[in-house]
């Protein structure tokens, strides 16, 4: 299969296999090291988490404002250190103070390095942007899987060394992305090309004589746009924060709805989430196509609301006193939000480039980072709200994200002056 991108784009797709491993490796093994290495208790752990997540809210605009100004390869590289140094530090002590301004490095890092990843793969695939993020998901989730099995595995003797060893290699694959990125080309900034383009342009820039270079003088530029005054880009990030919901429903929805209201067996429970990584894996590629152009992507809002409700009414059904029906629902209730998850990130992955003016795309898909950075902490309110409130819960949980699907069809219109009424800006074409 030929990758988007060449050499570099191949590099990109080790990167994050590797980078998504040690998150298999952490994931699984967390709350069991805070818990029986760390010795906190679960109030703390939640405190912990809690605040490590909020902070990684600055991660996303802070990483695409500095990708603006600075050479991207060493920042990313600079970024997996950090979470590198962060992850190892855990080990070094036991005082929850401490524990809060690591894992919140730590999460500040990770955050920041998501964005980073999305506007180099942005850069390096150019106009084959939609397929190589689909080809990128299905390598992130393989490393997801590849880390859960190898963390599942080492459990088994459940004893405080294992523990340290996963978050060992969890710090080693940190260290072997960072290695990685460095050996990755730069990608052009369009950023800095268009000021490069305009001071070669500028009637006082002049050579000396000597071979050396004299000094250009200073020439008035326009300010780059600011994603924080536009608001339609504002608008269209706090719908992505509604949108990227299916990962609080896999992560905390389905599994704790599955074992507290339905007589589905518990053994399910993990096979809805194999479920999902296969269904990602297999089909994740071919659902590019729905976002190979903008207006592509904008039509497949409308699927994608289908996608939402057909979820929230499968998990309402669930709630029936019978075993195989509740089961059977589950089953297409994790279907019908992994398909949304694959739609979403298509689209997701379209807009939120052709909406950015290409002199400040890091700034603005900073920006657009927020949306996965908010929903990951309002998230798991979000549907325990819904699991408490019960089937209707469910059903409105549902009709919320497919109206936030219509509104957001509505919201990126074709108005005639917008960003979809024209090719998008790539950076081969400065």
């Amino acid at each position: 299969m030929r990758i988007p991108g060449g050499a570099d784009g191949r590099r990109l797709l080790a990167i994050s296999f590797v980078d998504r491993v040690g998150s298999g490796l952490w994931g699984a093994t967390a709350v069991l090291y805070f818990t029986y290495v760390a010795g906190l208790g679960t109030g703390e752990i939640g405190i912990l988490l809690g605040a490590s997540g909020a902070a990684g809210i600055a991660g996303p605009p802070l990483g695409g404002m500095l990708a603006d100004r600075v050479p991207l390869r060493p920042l990313l590289a600079a970024v997996q250190a950090v979470r590198a140094l962060a992850s190892l530090s855990l080990l070094t002590t036991t005082d929850l103070r401490l524990l809060l301004v690591i894992a919140a490095v730590g999460s500040l890092g990770d955050r920041a390095s998501s964005v980073l990843t999305k506007l180099y793969a942005t850069r390096v695939a150019d106009a084959e942007r939609a397929r190589y993020q689909a080809i990128n998901r299905t390598a992130a989730n393989l490393g997801w899987a590849v880390g859960g099995l190898a963390a599942a595995g080492a459990l088994t003797a459940a004893d405080a060394t294992v523990y340290r060893g996963l978050l060992i290699g969890d710090t080693l694959s940190f260290v072997l992305a960072a290695v990685l990125t460095l050996r990755c080309g730069e990608p052009p900034s369009p950023a800095r090309l268009v000021t490069t383009s305009a001071t070669a342009h500028c009637p006082g820039a002049t050579a000396a004589q000597d071979g050396t270079s004299a000094q250009t003088p200073a020439t008035a530029t326009e300010p780059a746009p600011n994603p924080w005054r536009d608001r339609r880009y504002l608008a269209y990030t706090a719908t992505e924060t509604a949108l990227f919901l299916d990962d609080s429903v896999f992560r905390v929805g389905l599994p704790l709805w599955a074992v507290t209201a339905t007589s589905a067996p518990h053994q399910l429970v993990p096979l809805l989430l194999v479920l999902n990584s296969v269904l990602v894996v297999c089909f994740q590629v071919p659902f590019a196509r729905f976002g190979t152009t903008p207006r592509a992507a904008r039509a497949t809002l409308l699927p994608l609301a289908a996608a939402f409700l057909t979820g929230g009414i499968a998990l309402a059904v669930s709630a029936v006193d019978s075993p195989w029906t509740a089961s059977i629902a589950l089953i297409l209730a994790a279907t019908a939000f992994t398909v949304a998850e694959m739609l979403h990130a298509t689209v997701s992955w379209e807009l939120s480039v052709v909406l950015a003016p290409p002199t400040a795309q890091g700034a603005y898909l900073g920006v657009h980072g927020l949306g996965q950075a908010v929903q990951r902490s309002v998230g798991p309110l979000a549907v325990t709200a819904a699991i408490t409130t019960g089937p209707l819960g469910w059903l409105a949980f549902g009709a919320a994200l497919a109206a936030m699907s219509c509104a957001q069809h509505r919201l990126v219109r074709d108005r005639g002056d917008s960003a979809l009424s024209v090719p998008s800006v790539t950076v081969s074409e400065h």
